[in-house]
């Protein structure tokens, strides 16, 4: 499909009338808010101090989008909280290097007024700020997703044993506490998946921690909030802050420090439905893992076959540092894992 192309305007410009005596000048007016011309041009090279890096990374800005007017080329914080200004307002024009993936031009639109009662509605705050880092990660991340599934017959039995055998504990085991520690032990296993892609591109940061970002769903938008050293902690443990972090997203009382340092996300629909899905991969991670409603499925005893509950999953994966053999070994052994739990222990 061809995108409409606006038609020129001509302008005509007027020729002033002469006059014997010009008006005086006006006294010159100061801009409010200056915009300094950059020192540099945004590209892969930045220079920044570590507070600088560590206040972009809590309002998730990548600094080499950011113009620096410091000396010698240095982002300072000023540049930073001009660069979220011009992107909330829709403003930022990146050039060079960085924008040639994300400076697409917007789809025109049509009047659909013409067609009946129409009404637009403000994206929610949470949107606008995801937004623009989704619209990154899905343009600059080359996407693959493998597909599969695991038996949770044993798991979801040994889930409701426990819950009956605690029923005055305060915490409630969902089958997604056994699925991250099965990832956990997947990770360590295969460590490619807990790293992050160098900017220049020819290395990786392999990352012997194990935080877990798991994607909620609230009234105002979905937040990402971490469960921090997730290797280090049992099952009770992981219950417990799933639960809080869960409670504070849908509140409203998450901090910037409960949703950063995250080396791997899950996101679960299961409570929902759908077969599958394609998760995005959230940068700078390199895999994203989706959670599928389960359902009865007949498998094969070598008898007869017998009902079984099984979970499809989804793994999307940076195609830059992992191929499409790793990622289905990977999954093969996170099936393994949560379908035997004491597989988790090794």
């Amino acid at each position: 499909t061809a995108a409409d192309t606006a038609p020129a305007v001509e302008q005509s410009i007027p020729t002033p009338s002469p006059s014997p005596d010009p008006p005086p000048k006006e006294p010159e007016k100061v801009a409010e808010e200056p915009a300094p011309a950059p020192s540099q041009e945004p590209s892969g090279d930045f220079h920044a101090s570590p507070s600088v890096r560590s206040y972009a990374r809590e309002l998730d800005v990548e600094l080499t989008l950011v113009r620096a007017t410091g000396p010698k080329g240095r982002i300072l914080k000023e540049d930073v909280q001009r660069y979220v200004k011009q992107t909330m307002k829709g403003s930022v024009q990146p050039t060079g290097a960085a924008a040639s993936p994300f400076s697409l031009p917007a789809a025109p639109l049509e009047d659909f007024s013409k067609y009946g009662d129409i009404e637009q509605q403000e994206l929610g705050r949470i949107q606008k700020i995801s937004g623009p880092h989704l619209h990154r990660s899905w343009v600059s991340i080359p996407h693959v997703t493998h597909f599969d599934e695991t038996d949770i017959t044993e798991l979801e039995n040994f889930r409701k044993q426990m819950n009956a055998e605690m029923q005055k504990d305060d915490v409630k085991f969902s089958p997604l506490i056994f699925v991250i520690k099965g990832v956990v032990a997947t990770l360590k296993k295969y460590q490619l998946f807990n790293c992050s892609l160098d900017p220049a591109g020819d290395k990786v940061i392999l990352k012997h921690f194990y935080n877990i970002g798991i994607a909620v769903d609230t009234p105002n938008g979905l937040v990402v909030p971490v469960v921090k050293d997730v290797d280090r902690k049992g099952i009770r443990e992981i219950a417990r802050d799933l639960g809080k972090l869960s409670k504070d997203a849908r509140d409203g009382k998450l901090s910037i420090g409960d949703m950063q340092g995250a080396t791997f996300t899950i996101s679960s629909l299961g409570g929902i439905g759908g077969s599958g899905f394609t998760p995005i991969v959230n940068s700078p991670q390199v895999a994203i893992l989706g959670l599928s409603r389960s359902y009865m499925k007949p498998v094969w005893n070598g008898d007869s076959f017998e009902p079984r509950l099984t979970m499809p999953f989804s793994l999307s994966y940076d195609h830059r540092v992992i191929d499409g053999a790793e990622a289905a070994r990977f999954c093969r052994s996170l099936s393994g894992n949560i379908e035997d739990l004491r597989r988790t222990l090794l």
